[in-house]
């Protein structure tokens, strides 16, 4: 059963979010092999040579290679992340497939994650089941007869990853860093976002059309008639519109401020009268918890007016909704091709479905990823490929400390701050070292769709486990193949799980000039996420505290501003362009990063011979191929909208360009004048 129910409240920011959507094979590091005496890390024949690099440097870069890697029919995006996505699928496949096979100890992690693989690439067994394994579900559902059942059921379908109502889990207190607090979200809805439910354009009404006619025809494939399935699926369109009528923007949503209210067991009860907080506690199992953070006090003051407003029978059909909608990728093939016609086809843009495998390997990363996890890094990932992305880490926090030294609009008194942050940054390379136990979560071979219940419960409750306890701060929250890096500003921490250390991002065969712009590049996106809009909010000891002067923090303002305005102007389609304060965080952070790492590789050559010319590239001009490299990628249009609408992070070529429009280092590389698209006239610089 898909798990919903993310961490909720703290502030994480990271690489490129949507990676778990796009696996698949893609960019070649080079045409020559790694042995041979002309390999750099780049291949020329990825450049357009009919544009100009001072026209559109994303273009020339990697044109060609777009040009000549159509996206194929399963996936909505192919480019660099695709390419180690598909290779750390491939080899997982192989771990899953090796302890499918053997006749591993009972309860040791090769036994879990190879019932569970198995269980899913069972088609015969999930097939015969059909819906039985949520008949009891169904049943408790039916047999609701009041608002405190509504109330229990709600409790027992989140726990087992059912997005009903809000959204329940625990998080740290982002005022308290060292402690662990239950936290409720607004959540409960079918689409994305908000917007979707509420934008009246012609494309959007498109949209919940069709959500309404997928809705339906899941009611259908449970048994339920025809019209009567039409005006179910209306019900849960209202249901949903009005909860995301309450709902907090997605902008609003990326200041902590905006999202912080610890409220005591009276105040809780004042806020949703007519829902009973105690109940609820005492139905999730945790009956103790007295305070907890709300994230958007007025989203559940709606709720509660709603909660009456609406007739048991309706929540009853929201429900059910909301229970197949998550179940329905461990369910029979009607329901699996039903739900993929509309959230990957209508959605994405999607025009296959990946194959089974695939999609098994994802959700066991999902449901046992460290078990998993352990077996990946003991076959892919060498000691020294942790020794040296740690190195660079490193190099990256120094060009960064001594750029905060020579910053001509900060303080004193906030440089000193903002160098006690930098200085405490804790670093996690490759994996985890302290596994998590699923000692007590069981996995067989009889049912999926029962595997997925019992691990997105045992998830659940690991979480609500930690509230009132002291932060563990051992923990990771992405597992070791994921090709993605992450900033946890509650953590003051960044994370690089072993999936992204390897090529084209980092490649110890590469020029040191490619892999300073890539991994790099990532690397000190990740550190700047530290002082991005959200993260600069956040101290030293990950705590949302002020640690800026009122001068320094206009200043700052001021110029995330104008990082803000010019991905506002950004055209994804027609007249949907970037939404600025959305992808802020992700934009200060790809200019910071790549400022900063260009800044230490300057530095590394600092005493060293001028590294050669390489098919004509200088070593500055390298550095920026390497970053465009990361970012080459086809994506189709409703993709494109998708994330426009509900995405932190900007569209890859955006992300290609955008900030080296902003560097005089750039333009010196290449030539570029005043007057050329890839030199801005308002120049944005923060870090």
């Amino acid at each position: 059963m898909r798990d919903r129910n993310y961490p909720v409240g703290i502030v994480v920011t990271a690489l490129l979010v949507m990676a778990t959507t796009m696996a698949g094979v893609g960019l070649r590091a080079s045409a020559k092999p790694a042995g041979d005496a002309g390999y750099w890390g780049f291949d020329t024949a990825n450049l357009d040579k009919t544009c100009k690099p001072c026209d559109d440097f994303y273009r020339f870069a990697m044109g060609g290679w777009m040009k000549a890697n159509p996206i194929p029919p399963e996936y909505s995006t192919w480019g660099s992340f695709t390419r180690l996505l598909d290779k750390n699928q491939q080899n997982l496949k192989q771990i899953l497939e090796a302890a499918e096979n053997a006749k591993a100890a009972p309860g040791s992690p090769e036994q879990k994650i190879g019932d569970f693989y198995s269980s899913c690439m069972d088609t015969d067994a999930i097939e015969a089941a059909g819906t039985k394994p949520l008949e009891a579900e169904m049943a408790s559902i039916s047999a609701m007869k009041n608002e405190a059942d509504l109330e229990a059921e709600a409790a027992r379908l989140q726990q087992e990853g059912v997005g009903v109502l809000f959204r329940f889990s625990a998080n740290q207190d982002a005022k308290d860093s060292s402690q662990v607090a239950g936290a409720a979200w607004q959540g409960g809805l079918g689409l994305p976002e908000r917007e979707y439910y509420l934008k009246q354009d012609e494309k959007s009404k498109q949209l919940r059309d069709a959500y309404v006619k997928h809705v339906a025809k899941m009611f259908e494939l449970l048994g339920d008639p025809a019209d009567g399935a039409g005006a179910e699926a209306a019900t849960v369109l209202g249901i949903e519109t009005s909860l995301a009528t309450a709902s907090m923007k997605n902008t609003d949503l990326r200041d902590p401020n905006k999202t912080y209210h610890r409220l005591k067991m009276a105040d809780l009860e004042a806020m949703t009268p007519d829902f009973s907080w105690e109940s609820y506690f005492r139905a999730l199992g945790h009956p103790e918890l007295k305070e907890i953070n709300v994230g958007q006090p007025d989203f559940f003051k709606a709720l509660d007016a709603q909660l009456k407003a609406t007739s048991l029978a309706d929540w009853k059909i929201y429900y059910r909704w909301h229970l197949v909608n998550s179940a329905a990728p461990s369910l029979p093939e009607k329901f699996v091709d039903e739900e993929f016609e509309f959230r990957g086809r209508t959605l994405t843009g999607v025009k296959e479905i990946q194959p089974r495998w695939k999609r098994c390997v994802q959700a066991t990363d999902r449901s046992l990823g460290e078990a998993l996890g352990q077996l990946y890094v003991q076959k892919y990932f060498p000691p020294e490929a942790k020794a040296h992305a740690l190195l660079m880490v490193h190099n990256l926090i120094t060009a960064l400390h001594d750029d905060l030294q020579t910053l001509s609009w900060m303080s004193p008194e906030t440089r000193a701050a903002a160098t006690a942050k930098l200085e405490a940054f804790a670093v996690k390379i490759g994996y985890t070292d302290k596994w998590r136990d699923y000692s007590q979560l069981k996995i067989d071979r009889v049912s999926f769709l029962g595997n997925q219940r019992r691990a997105a419960a045992f998830d659940f409750e690991r979480r609500l486990g930690k509230i009132g306890k002291p932060v563990d701060r051992t923990e990771w929250g992405m597992t070791p193949p994921t090709v993605n890096a992450y900033n946890n500003s509650s953590m003051n921490e960044i994370v690089f799980p072993a999936g992204i250390l390897q090529p084209p991002f980092y490649d110890p065969k590469a020029d040191d000039a490619v892999n300073y712009g890539g991994m790099g590049a990532v690397i000190g996106h990740e550190i700047t996420h530290g002082f991005d809009d959200q993260g600069s909010q956040f101290d030293g000891h990950g705590n949302l505290k002020n640690w800026w002067t009122p001068d320094d923090l206009k200043n700052f303002k001021e110029r995330a501003a104008c990082v803000e305005t010019q991905f506002d102007n950004y055209v994804v389609d027609g007249d949907l362009h970037e939404n600025g304060k959305l992808v802020l965080g992700e934009s200060i952070a790809d200019l910071g990063g790549i400022a900063i790492s260009y800044a230490a590789y300057e530095k590394s050559l600092e005493g060293q011979q001028r590294p050669p010319d390489k098919d004509g590239f200088t070593p500055e001009q390298r550095f920026f191929l390497g970053w465009a490299q990361v970012w080459g990628a086809n994506t189709r249009p409703e993709q494109e909208r998708l994330m426009a609408n509900t995405n932190p992070h900007p569209l890859a070529r955006f992300r290609g360009n955008g900030p080296l429009s902003n560097m005089a280092e750039f333009a010196k590389a290449f030539g570029c004048k005043k007057g050329d698209a890839m030199v801005r006239e308002q120049v944005c610089k923060i870090w």
